[in-house]
């Protein structure tokens, strides 16, 4: 057995190198910790992920499906503020749902970025 230490970062696939830096970074507020020609290095706290160029269309679930996705934890006030200002956009909040069980319980609030990237944010009872 491998006993790993923890994640160093995810990648997200994107079509639109700018347009996926505007919506996660200037819209969402991950700060960019380093750039190329085909990936955008973005962290929140001491978490990272990539947003990577892809070649192929990016539209990982179907419709309003959201098995794939990516999600990220905010503060109890933060979800609430996030709601109204992703709606002030023009981002439709597909699903929202409350879970009292399971491995992560709280509020959670699902959308989709210009690729069609499903994104969670999650106020956790943690």
């Amino acid at each position: 057995m491998i006993k790993t230490k923890g994640m160093v970062h995810f990648t997200i696939p994107v079509t639109d190198m700018q347009k996926a830096k505007s919506f996660y970074c200037d819209l969402l507020g991950f700060e960019v910790v380093g750039q190329n020609d085909h990936m955008i290095f973005c962290k929140s706290q001491d978490d990272h992920f990539v947003l990577t160029h892809s070649e192929q269309p990016v539209d990982p679930n179907k419709g309003d499906k959201h098995e794939i996705h990516h999600a990220f934890y905010v503060d109890p006030d933060e979800y609430d503020r996030s709601l109204n200002f992703l709606e002030g956009k023009g981002i439709r909040v597909f699903k929202e749902e409350k879970r009292e069980k399971g491995v992560f319980t709280g509020r959670s609030a699902y959308f989709h970025d210009p690729d069609r990237n499903v994104i969670e944010l999650l106020d956790s009872n943690k």
